[in-house]
């Protein structure tokens, strides 16, 4: 049973949906869970996201605590971008999402 009103804004999946909403949010997520990664490499491997997206994204998912901004005082200095502990505790979720997907009949093998 759902918590809160679905209308008033206080629906807890609502507001996590309102989270995660975006074409990149969650492919982001994916690509973090499997550790941290680069900002360019991060890029290539979301395919088709433009840099202002994925800045976007990176800040919005920053703000909400999902995502942690690394900067490495190398020479030359980098930065990374890893899950936090609140974005890993979602890797579950998103694995059930996807398992769901897959057995879900109007899928098209390409999706899949």
């Amino acid at each position: 049973m759902l918590e809160g009103n679905l209308y008033d804004g206080s629906c807890q999946v609502v507001t996590a949906l309102n989270l995660l909403s975006g074409r990149w949010k969650l492919p982001i997520l994916w690509k973090l869970s499997k550790g941290g990664i680069r900002y360019n490499e991060l890029k290539r491997q979301v395919r088709g996201i433009t840099n202002i997206m994925l800045t976007r994204s990176l800040q919005e998912l920053e703000a909400h605590g999902l995502v942690e901004r690394i900067q490495y005082e190398e020479n030359p200095p980098h930065v990374e971008y890893c899950l936090s502990e609140a974005g890993r505790e979602l890797i579950p979720a998103l694995r059930e999402l996807i398992k769901w997907a897959r057995n879900t009949p109007h899928m098209t093998e390409q999706q899949k």
